[in-house]
């Protein structure tokens, strides 16, 4: 189905952009992503790809709605203390655009789940906190086939890469194995609200050109940045043929034990 007379009018300035146009507009229209995270850089995201079009959005997040969130997960709001996050941040997205579908899972990705919950959709966003969740979702798309775009967040830094399966660096070509000891957190030495907003617009800007094909994503590619000194970097990264989740020997199936944390 094309654009109808509101679609054009409410999307008249991504239509405006030479390289988008009504037909990167119907692209983002035809979409279905997935976001893994409704938190610090799912909330930007959400809001961005709900906003520019992306016809169906899917949200996977487990967590509630507490008190410390809201310095930085601006979907959510002090009534929404205790809320799945998955449910709160839908209300939000059809406040914004009711024209999209939003489907939620109010559950963990793990093992079990993570395959068939990625199955329908084109492209997933993962936006997680923890380090064992952000090898579980690349190792599920690498098996899936699925384009991934990925970030983290902590302290005053982030950082963010795209991955094309079997073509583009995955996230374990750069890091083999989730780490065996605690790791710092968000809750153990903070984070600026800011970065994360600033990463997940990241994101959202990364979803948006691979589904329009305006511009370069970041595959192979390593960006990040310390808001200190507002220097950001960019690193070529090359996939690895060894490597044991997307080489030439890689997984064929999720191993549970490769995740116990998550």
């Amino acid at each position: 189905m094309g654009l109808d007379k509101e679609e054009l009018e409410r999307y008249n300035r991504n239509i405006l952009l030479s390289g988008i146009g009504e037909e990167g507009q119907q692209k983002l229209k035809n979409a279905k992503v997935l976001v893994v995270g409704a938190g610090g850089l799912g909330s930007p995201v959400l809001f961005y790809l709900a906003a520019a079009g992306v016809g169906e959005i899917g949200i996977c997040d487990g967590d509630s709605v507490d008190l410390s969130n809201l310095q930085r997960q601006i979907l959510h709001r002090t009534q929404d203390i205790g809320i799945n996050k998955a449910e709160s941040a839908k209300a939000k997205l059809e406040a914004l655009n009711p024209n999209i579908c939003i489907k939620i899972f109010k559950e963990r990705l793990n093992a079990a789940n993570a395959l068939g919950i990625i199955g329908d959709y084109d492209l997933v966003v993962e936006s997680t906190d923890a380090f064992v969740s952000k090898f579980l979702v690349n190792d599920a798309c690498v098996l899936g086939g699925k384009i991934l775009v990925r970030a983290s967040a902590l302290h005053f830094c982030g950082q963010a890469m795209s991955i094309k399966p079997k073509e583009s660096a995955c996230y374990a070509c750069l890091f083999d194995s989730p780490p065996q000891e605690e790791m710092p957190t968000g809750a153990s030495v903070g984070i600026l609200g800011a970065v994360a907003g600033l990463f997940g617009c990241i994101q959202a800007n990364e979803a948006i050109k691979i589904i329009t094909g305006v511009g370069e994503p970041l595959f192979d590619k390593f960006l990040s940045c310390d808001i200190r000194d507002m220097e950001f970097r960019k690193i070529s990264i090359r996939r690895n043929p060894k490597c044991k989740i997307c080489g030439e020997n890689g997984i064929i199936s999720l191993e549970e034990t490769r995740y116990k944390s998550v």
